[in-house]
């Protein structure tokens, strides 16, 4: 969160993302994730996926991690990863 995207510094994360240490994805580099209902920045994270985005034409999934307790629709998922799945299709799976 507020920080810039490895390849890109001028994008700025609006949520917090990264990665499951030691999982790989079907990029060959570790599980993304984005964390939703968590408002400022952080280093580590504990908490549980909701949903899994899965990008169509890209090979590249994306988990959807929150707070215990917390809840998000898939419209609320879609609206708060939209700055940058607007660049690819996907799917939300629960």
């Amino acid at each position: 969160m507020g920080t810039g995207h490895p390849k890109f510094p001028e994008s700025i994360y609006p949520i917090n993302y990264g990665y499951i240490p030691n999982t790989i994805s079907g990029d060959g580099k570790e599980l993304d994730c984005y964390i939703l209902g968590v408002f400022e920045p952080i280093k580590t994270f504990k908490g549980k996926c909701i949903a899994v985005l899965h990008r169509v034409n890209d090979n590249d999934d994306k988990l959807i991690l929150v707070p215990e307790g917390k809840d998000y629709s898939d419209d609320a998922i879609r609206a708060l990863t939209e700055f940058q799945e607007r660049f690819f299709e996907s799917i939300i799976i629960r």
